[in-house]
C-alpha cells in the first residue's frame, strides 16, 4: 500500500496562522523558501491547503526519502511541525487501509488515536464517525496496540479537503517561528566561535533575512577562521538562514590600533571599528540593526560599561539575542544547530590578536573618545567596507544591493 499511493510531507504552522490580513504574504514566503531548500529532493509541487502547506512527492518515492525530507523541512524557520504520510481518494475504505500503512510505518508505540476533520461538508461522513470507522481498521490491523484518547503514543491524522485526503501517523516538532524574509534584514557580525552562529540563527528564525560579517585577522594572522565561517554559513545554508557573508581583512588596522591606543582600551577600539564597519555595510546592504553573539558578562568586552562604550559608535540598533543566555545552553542550541564541532576548531582571529594583558573592563565613554580622536576611523572604515568580500548562500528571499549605498545617502 504505501507504494500505491502518492507520498506527501504536511507542513503545519504556528505564528504565521496569527497574521490576519497579511497571513498569505507569510505562507507564500515560507513556500517559496521551502522550494529553494528541497531542490534536490524528487518534489513534485508544493500548494497552500486548508492552513498548511503540502509537499507532494513523485509516486513511487520510498520511505527513506520521505523521512529523509521530513528531517530536512522541520529546521526550515516557520515550520511548527512535519507530518509524513500519504494521499489517497476519499473512499472510507480507502482511507482505512491507508491509515493502517501509516501507522504501519511508526516504530516503538503502544498506544495510538484517530484524529479526523472534514475542510468540505460536501464529504457526508463527520469527523467523529470517520474517528470511528477509521479507528476501527487500525484496531483490526494493530490488536496488541491501545486505543488512548488523551497524551497517545500516535496520532493518526485524517485531513480530508476538496478533492483528495491527506493521513499521516509520524509527525515531527519544527523549530516554529517566522519565515526568512519576513522581518527585514540585519548584518550579523559572525565570528568561527560558538556563539555567533547560534545568534544569527535566532533572528534568522524571527524571520530576519542574515547577511553576515567575518572580521579576519588575515594578513596578520592566517586565514583559517574564513574557511570555518564558510563551513558554519554552509550549515546555516541548509535552513536558508544566511543570504551572505562579507569577510574583512581587519588585522593591520588592528596592529594600528595598538600602537597609537593605551593597551586596556584596545578591544574596546577594535570592537567599535568593527562596529562602524557593520554599520557601513548594513547601510548599503539595507538592512535595519546590527546583530552579536555578545552574552552579558562573558568576556572583558560584554560588560555593561563596555557594551555601553560600543554601542555609542553606531547609530543603528544593535541586537544581541543570546545577552542573558547561559553559556552552556548557548554550546547545546550550537550543537543542535550542527555548528558546534566547527567553531570548536582552533583558529587564529581578530579576537585574539594584539590582546592586551589587562584589558578595561569599566570603559569610561570620555576616555575611549579621547583615544579616539587619534584615529582616521572615517577613513578606515571607508577601506574596510570598500574592500570587503562578498560570498553569496542559498537564500530564497535575499537580492543583493543593485548599486554602493555610501553612508551620508540616507
Amino acid at each position: 500500500m504505501t507504494e500505491e499511493h502518492q507520498r506527501i510531507c504536511l507542513v503545519h504552522y504556528h505564528e504565521i496562522g496569527l497574521k490576519g490580513r497579511n497571513r498569505a504574504n507569510f505562507e507564500n514566503r515560507l513556500l517559496k523558501n521551502i522550494e529553494s531548500i528541497v531542490v534536490d529532493y524528487p518534489v513534485v509541487t508544493i500548494h497552500r491547503i486548508a492552513g498548511r502547506l503540502c509537499v507532494f512527492l513523485r509516486e513511487g518515492t520510498d520511505r527513506a526519502t520521505a523521512l529523509d525530507l521530513t528531517e530536512t523541512l522541520k529546521v526550515i524557520p516557520g515550520v511548527a511541525r512535519v507530518s509524513c504520510g500519504f494521499k489517497c481518494d476519499r473512499d472510507l475504505e480507502e482511507m482505512g487501509s491507508v491509515a493502517v500503512s501509516a501507522l504501519a510505518e511508526c516504530e516503538d508505540f503502544e498506544t495510538f488515536k484517530v484524529h479526523a476533520r472534514r475542510n468540505h461538508t460536501d464529504f457526508e461522513t463527520d469527523s467523529m464517525e470517520m474517528n470511528r470507522i477509521i479507528g476501527g481498521y487500525l484496531c483490526d490491523a494493530f490488536p496488541d496496540k491501545g486505543v488512548k484518547m488523551k497524551d497517545p503514543d500516535i496520532t493518526v491524522g485524517v485531513e480530508v479537503v476538496q478533492n483528495a485526503v491527506y493521513i499521516y501517523a509520524r509527525s515531527v516538532r519544527g523549530v516554529g517561528g517566522l519565515p526568512v524574509g519576513s522581518s527585514g534584514r540585519v548584518v550579523c557580525l559572525l565570528s568561527s566561535g560558538i556563539d555567533s552562529p547560534v545568534a544569527l540563527w535566532r533572528l534568522a528564525r524571527r524571520g530576519a533575512e542574515c547577511v553576515g560579517v567575518h572580521f579576519s585577522g588575515r594578513p596578520q594572522t592566517a586565514d583559517t577562521s574564513e574557511y570555518l565561517v564558510d563551513d558554519i554559513a554552509h550549515v546555516l545554508e541548509k535552513s536558508g538562514c544566511v543570504a551572505r557573508v562579507y569577510i574583512v581583512a581587519f588585522g593591520d588596522y588592528q596592529k594600528e590600533i595598538m600602537l597609537k591606543v593605551p593597551p586596556s582600551l584596545r578591544v574596546i577600539m577594535y570592537r567599535r571599528l568593527m562596529f562602524k564597519v557593520a554599520e557601513e555595510i548594513a547601510k548599503r546592504e539595507r538592512a535595519g540593526a546590527l546583530v552579536t553573539g555578545e552574552s552579558l558578562g562573558q568576556v572583558a568586552s560584554q560588560t555593561l560599561d563596555n557594551i555601553r562604550a560600543t554601542d555609542q559608535s553606531v547609530d543603528i540598533p544593535v541586537f544581541r539575542p543570546l545577552i542573558g543566555t547561559d553559556k552552556l545552553d548557548i554550546i547545546a542550541e550550537a550543537q543542535r544547530l550542527g555548528s558546534f564541532d566547527i567553531s570548536s576548531q582552533d583558529a587564529p582571529d581578530c579576537c585574539t590578536l594584539f590582546m592586551p594583558r589587562n584589558p578595561e573592563t569599566h570603559a569610561r565613554l570620555r576616555d575611549v573618545l579621547k583615544a579616539e580622536e587619534s584615529l582616521p576611523i572615517d577613513a578606515w572604515v571607508k577601506e574596510l567596507a570598500d574592500a570587503a568580500e562578498p560570498h553569496d548562500y542559498a537564500c530564497a528571499s535575499y537580492k543583493p544591493p543593485k548599486h554602493v549605498v555610501n553612508a551620508s545617502e540616507d
